[in-house]
């Protein structure tokens, strides 16, 4: 028998690659996995060197068949090591709000207050140790979803932004954002904090220093899912320990309890904020219909108007499987362009490079369009 690449296999070994195909088709059926990177990861090297290789052109990726997941591997992000929120920042970070760099840091300090107030109770054998350490591993994981929360861009829309093919096809006119100069995804919305575009935007979080958006809306549910369980886990142990403890043994340490009392009042507040913010985010996913839509719509009274779909998990949580999503990881999307609601011309470029099989170019060559820029005094009617 032949194989796609033309060399020779005995039947022992396509039998064994259909058992290990058949194991992966296990594996992903079992964790959620909707794409397998090995098999359908039509991706190019745009970093390949062909003087290191011996003067040996990289092989083109297989054609890609109808249904099949396309990877751009492409890194058109900038390498600079920088700080802000303008496309040339090399790292998102938003450093323009004092009063939100203040309260997502005075979230560190509470989580860590309360993580070192559980512990003191282990060290002074208030609680078991099992139970301190699955407390320090929620407050780990709530901080991690946090920096990632803080940290990753929400979807901001870049200049080079433009509509999607079924966007140009069922619309003869697009939205402008009056403030960016650039075309305005549906759903999205300018942040005035940020200074920019952001996909899909829920609302700026001040205690994230961030907007909450289609970029990082997965980090922003885990930090609340763990937020909400940390608090009602402190609250369950402290309560069975007021309620149940009837001997010294159980008694916490007299240091301690002030701590502890502190500590309930934090866990009550957060309790609360965080169910609320739950139901508040789930709903919006349920409904299709952000926090700031959501506004819009109530003040004008056009709720009952409102025609969005039920926003997919796999559009939140991504496609790479189950097991990934209990983890602040980066979610890959099953159609990008489709979650983000924009396209870009460099990206259609590689694509159609590619599939016409092609060897693409590192920086298509892209003839850009010279900016138009409005009068004030027509901004100022453009909706942000």
């Amino acid at each position: 028998m032949t194989r796609d690449d033309g060399e020779s296999a005995t039947y022992d070994d396509h039998e064994g690659m259909s058992s290990a195909a058949g194991s992966r088709s296990c594996l992903r059926s079992a964790c959620g996995c909707e794409y397998d990177p090995v098999v359908e990861n039509l991706d190019y090297d745009y970093g390949y060197d062909d003087s290191k290789r011996g003067s040996k052109p990289q092989p083109m990726p297989r054609m890609r068949s109808k249904g099949e997941f396309y990877v751009d591997s492409f890194n058109g992000e900038p390498w600079g090591c920088s700080f802000g929120t303008g496309e040339e920042n090399g790292t998102w970070m938003n450093s323009g709000d004092q009063a939100g760099s203040i309260m997502a840091a005075l979230v560190w300090l509470l989580m860590l207050y309360s993580a070192g107030t559980v512990t003191l109770l282990t060290i002074t054998e208030g609680i078991h140790p099992i139970l301190g350490m699955v407390y320090c591993t929620l407050v780990a994981m709530a901080l991690s979803s946090h920096a990632k929360t803080s940290l990753t861009d929400p979807g901001s829309v870049p200049r080079s932004a433009v509509p999607q093919e079924t966007q140009r096809r069922d619309s003869t006119s697009h939205s402008m954002c009056g403030q960016c100069q650039t075309f305005k995804p549906p759903m999205s919305h300018h942040c005035r904090i940020c200074n920019r575009c952001v996909s899909r935007m829920d609302h700026h979080c001040p205690w994230m220093n961030n907007c909450v958006g289609a970029g990082n809306l997965k980090h922003f549910v885990l930090f609340l899912i763990y937020t909400w369980t940390c608090s009602a886990y402190a609250l369950g142990v402290f309560g069975f320990n007021y309620f149940f403890c009837a001997d010294e043994d159980c008694m916490f340490h007299v240091l301690v309890v002030h701590l502890v009392r502190i500590m309930t009042v934090l866990c009550v507040g957060a309790f609360l904020f965080t169910s609320s913010m739950l139901m508040n985010v789930t709903y919006g996913i349920m409904t299709g219909i952000g926090t700031i839509d959501r506004l819009k719509k109530k003040a004008t009274n056009t709720m009952s108007q409102s025609d969005e779909e039920p926003i997919p998990l796999k559009d939140v949580f991504g496609i790479a499987g189950y097991h990934t999503w209990l983890f602040p990881v980066d979610p890959i999307f099953n159609d990008f362009d489709k979650v983000m609601g924009y396209s870009t011309p460099q990206r259609l470029v590689r694509e159609q490079q590619l599939m016409e099989h092609k060897r693409p170019t590192v920086t298509p060559d892209l003839v850009a369009a010279p900016t138009m820029e409005m009068p004030q005094c027509i901004s100022d009617f453009l909706p942000v």
